[in-house]
């Protein structure tokens, strides 16, 4: 294995990993659980955790794409040198 396979295995587990914390973080759609738990939903509250979503699913969405390009790099590498990974 060369050394941009390595490079290249290394940066796509540093993004595997970022994908698994970053959907962790985000909350489920469970509407109306609020009511049970007694927590009282403010205006406040809920556009602040609509951001927060609407930035974790930003970063989602930035971490499957660097996960996809790095797993067709890896690919066209491993045809051109003739090695696999």
């Amino acid at each position: 294995m060369g050394v941009w396979g390595i490079v290249l295995g290394s940066v796509l587990i540093v993004a595997a990993i970022a994908i698994i914390i970053v959907i962790i973080l985000q909350q489920g759609n469970q509407q109306g659980i609020g009511v049970v738990s007694g927590a009282a939903d403010s205006y406040f509250s809920k556009n602040k955790a609509r951001s927060i979503d609407a930035k974790l699913a930003r970063f989602t969405k930035f971490f499957a794409a660097i996960f996809v390009i790095i797993v067709i790099a890896l690919n066209v590498l491993a045809y051109f040198v003739g090695k696999s990974f």
